[in-house]
Parts: C-alpha cells; structure tokens; sequence
C-alpha cells in the first residue's frame, strides 16, 4: 500500500460563491454534495443515451482487465455505434466482445479536446467510481513517464520495484450520482468505475491566459514558461554528456540540489 491515506473533504450546499472565494484557491481536491444538475441523474438511463447517442461511431479502449494502462498500453482502440457501445458497457458478461467477454471499454471524450494542465471539475451523473488522487509535491515518488505513473496497480503496488511509491500521500473518495469532484490542475488521479456510469468533465484555465501556449485551444500543453525551463534543462543535460561519467554524476546531482534548493516549494502540504 501506499503511505499516508486521507480522505477527499466533503461538503454539501456550497455555493458558487463560497467555493470560488474561499476553496478553490487551497487548491486540494474537494467533493461536493447536492449540487442541482438537474434532471440528467435520473433521465440518463441506457436505453435513454443509446436512443439519444444514436449510432454515430466512436473510438474506444478495449481491455481484459479493468486497470488500463496507458504506458505499456495493455488496451486496444477499436470503433462501436455509439448506442451498441453503452448497451455494451452496462453488460456484465458480453455475448458479443473483442478481447474477452469480461472485457472493459473506455470512451475517453465525445469530443476531441482531452485537457491535461487544466483545473476540472468532475461530474458524476450516473453511477459510481472510486477516485485516488496524488498531490503533485508527491510526482518524485510517482514513476513518471511523462504524465503517467508506470504504477499501475496501486492498491498492491509492487514496492520492491517501485519502492519509494509508499512516500506518495494518497487522498481518496467514493464519487455516486448527483457529486462533483474538484480536481485542481496537476494533481495526479486514477479512476475506477465500480458500476456502469457517465462521467461529465468541465475544465477550464486556471493561470492568467498568458501564461498558456496561445495556439493550444485545450490546454493540453505545458505552461509556456514550464515548457522553455525543460527545453532549457534538455540542452544542459546533452552539455553535461561531454564530460566523462563521474563527472556528469557530480554536476548532475549538483543540478538537482540547486533545483531543490532554488525550485520547490518550502512548504508542506
């Protein structure tokens, strides 16, 4: 298991006022409870959004196991009617199937604008998910590879191959119909759907809009500054390269004090 566990605050009757005012600059994910969304928690059953969806196809993720992932990429990508899709995703065992009759689907967007540096607000409609959340001040116990973790089980990780993961403080909440999770920008999230669900996802730019890529409409991209210190930090490491291995040991971990020293935050969470 992972080290320290706390669970996602929860609170119920927050205006827009009280969470733009006084929670969301603590920038920490929040669950918030009886929010009106109107009628979309009871009207969107399967039947309802297969009529509705209709038979526009749509691109999916294929898997035998329920823990996609999108490192090693254990899934394939193949194309279903939307409505044959949900008739199929709300199945316990498929008669008709890709990979297995246990197989699990993933649509990832109706649209095509997947955000990934961009606050976010996720709407639970119908359903349930388990959602563990990582703080970004944890990322150096993460295994990243780019954006995602190479841990992919984290209920058992393997900790004798990923053994500072068991640093990474791990914050947890149980999402039904009718919540709403705030998820701040950066903070690291798995998500595990407990019953067949539709999930609502509204994001939006939390930095002045200058400090974004002018030609990234969606936010995919790193902040323009973060993006220049790495192209910057890359040309250090191909300089450091021409020195002989044990001086490209000693100047490296040099480098990484200084960004310690001058970079991160003094303040714990």
């Amino acid at each position: 298991m992972a080290g320290q566990h706390f669970p996602v605050t929860r609170l119920e009757g927050v205006s827009r006022e009280q969470f733009m005012q006084h929670l969301y600059p603590q920038r920490k994910p929040l669950v918030l409870e009886g929010i009106d969304l109107g009628p979309c928690t009871s009207k969107w059953t399967v039947d309802y959004l297969s009529q509705v969806g209709g038979t526009k196809e749509v691109k999916i993720h294929v898997a035998a196991v329920a823990q996609m992932d999108f490192i090693s990429k254990n899934f394939v990508y193949r194309t279903l009617p939307f409505d044959q899709l949900v008739q199929r995703a709300a199945e316990e065992k498929h008669k008709e199937f890709f990979v297995s009759e246990d197989e699990k689907y993933y649509l990832r967007s109706l649209g095509e604008d997947p955000r990934k540096v961009m606050d976010n607000l996720l709407i639970q409609v119908t359903g349930k998910k388990r959602v563990v959340l990582f703080s970004p001040r944890d990322a150096q116990y993460l295994y990243l590879k780019g954006t995602k973790s190479e841990v992919l089980n984290i209920d058992n990780p393997d900790l004798a191959k990923y053994p500072l993961f068991s640093k990474a403080r791990r914050y947890e909440c149980s999402l039904e119909a009718g919540d709403v999770l705030f998820i701040p920008a950066l903070w690291f999230h798995n998500v595990i759907s407990e019953e067949f669900g539709v999930g609502v996802n509204i994001f939006w730019k939390h930095l002045p809009s200058e400090c974004y890529d002018k030609t990234d409409t969606y936010g995919n991209k790193d902040p323009t500054a973060a993006s220049r210190a790495v192209q910057i930090l890359d040309r250090a490491l191909k300089t450091l390269a021409e020195l002989p291995e044990e001086y490209r040991d000693f100047y490296a971990r040099r480098m990484v004090l200084h960004i310690q020293d001058k970079a991160y935050s003094k303040n714990s969470e």
